[in-house]
């Protein structure tokens, strides 16, 4: 998610359904393109352009 926090509905819901969320990702719908393929580490907070 490009904004938001810990508290927001993505983080929640992400909560609920026991998986890992990435939040406060700057400028994110800039840098990404769609198709494009990335790796998202939500326990350490990185995301990987492949």
């Amino acid at each position: 998610m490009e904004v938001g926090g810990m508290l927001t509905h993505c983080s929640v819901v992400a909560r609920e359904y026991g998986i890992p969320a990435v939040v406060g990702i700057d400028r994110a719908t800039t840098r990404l393109e769609t198709g494009q393929r990335i790796r998202i580490d939500g326990t350490h907070g990185i995301i990987e352009i492949l």
